[in-house]
């Protein structure tokens, strides 16, 4: 059969991503099976490469967080920022996807597949309640989303996780269970405790993109910045995703594998959640009008959870072989392939974009 032809909009994208971009699900898998077998090897690799750690995550791989964010933040162009900032209508359509819908659905999900499993299930809502700030870029990047606007959101949900994860995180975990006649959790987590997880593994980042683009842009141009530097160093991203779940397996590995079946009852909601949350934002963002690049935006920034800052709760407040640490852990292996398949929904969307009109009110 002769495959459909491309549209003028969609060829230049598909142009654009690399070897690395189109088989990343293969690349991802392949990491996987890699830190298993690394785990498997060498056993006490999970405690050498946790012993030394950075805001309650392991060294190594705050390494890969911090690699996997620097090139996206370093491609942003940093100077239309003001434009996207001035629009109320985005970014209150995106706080409210990201505070009120987002941990609510994650939340009843978590009750609805896990109401016998409690420390999976809080696992689940700590992961809810921590908005994207770190890999969002990456998926948005890869749909051909707003990087500015991105930029923006994330910068937004960093300040709000800040102020109110340690509010949110109380209210989800010791009030609202009781609602439900089940027994109420505590959690001790301080603002100043969040803060320093956000500024470092945004912040860090964050600065030295920031700093990258407008010292070669002032020594080499912007044609060559954007033309020449950024194909090179760009796809690094994706180099320190792999490296970080290679690592995370090899940590982990070996309890996720102990444990298939609660895995599997993990993921399903996991699953739910992604889809739901992006399906959701996709059509709203359409239906208020908003051009492709801020909807894809927006919907990626919706979908996607700040796993380091839920691995890093979980395993500070409840320990590092609790149900809660485990569900965290999951949640980002099962996001990487479910938000894979959301770039390609996302790409294929954007080959109709043009063909049915957005609905205005």
């Amino acid at each position: 059969m002769t495959p459909a032809p491309t549209s003028a909009a969609e060829a230049p994208v598909l142009r654009r991503l690399s070897t690395l971009d189109r088989f990343l699900p293969l690349w991802i898998f392949a990491a996987m099976a890699l830190g298993l077998l690394l785990g498997r090897i060498y056993p006490d690799l999970g405690a050498a490469l946790d012993r030394v750690q950075l805001a309650g995550v392991s060294v190594p791989i705050a390494v890969g967080l911090l690699w996997m964010m620097y090139p996206v933040l370093a491609k942003v162009r940093y100077e239309t920022i003001g434009r996207h900032a001035r629009d109320t209508k985005l970014l209150g359509t995106s706080l409210v996807l990201n505070w009120v819908i987002g941990p609510v659905v994650m939340l009843v999900l978590a009750w609805i597949f896990l109401p016998d499993l409690p420390e999976y299930r809080n696992g689940l809502v700590l992961i809810g309640l921590a908005r994207c700030i770190a890999m969002v870029l990456i998926w948005n990047n890869l749909a051909c989303g707003s990087g500015e606007l991105a930029a923006v959101l994330v910068a937004l949900n960093s300040v709000f996780q800040i102020l109110t994860y340690s509010v949110l995180g109380w209210l989800f975990l010791t009030v609202i269970p009781t609602w439900f006649g089940a027994d109420t959790t505590a959690l001790n987590v301080s603002m100043g405790q969040i803060a320093k997880s956000v500024g470092i593994f945004l912040g860090v980042p964050l600065v030295a993109g920031y700093l990258t683009r407008t010292a070669l842009v002032r020594q080499r141009g912007t044609a060559w910045y954007d033309d020449v530097f950024m194909p090179r160093f760009g796809p690094t991203a994706l180099i320190g995703l792999l490296y970080t779940i290679v690592l995370m397996f090899a940590m982990q590995g070996h309890r996720i594998m102990a444990l298939p079946l609660d895995v599997l009852r993990i993921a399903v909601p996991l699953l739910a959640y992604f889809a739901i949350m992006f399906g959701f934002a996709f059509w709203f963002s359409r239906r208020l009008g908003f051009d492709y690049e801020s909807t894809a935006s927006l919907s990626f920034t919706a979908a996607g959870n700040n796993f380091e800052l839920a691995i890093a709760v979980a395993v500070a407040t409840f320990g590092i072989g609790s149900g809660e640490a485990l569900a965290a852990v999951v949640g980002p292996l099962i996001e990487v392939p479910a938000l894979i398949g959301l770039v390609y929904v996302s790409l294929r969307a954007r080959r109709l974009w043009d063909a049915v009109p957005a609905r205005r009110r």
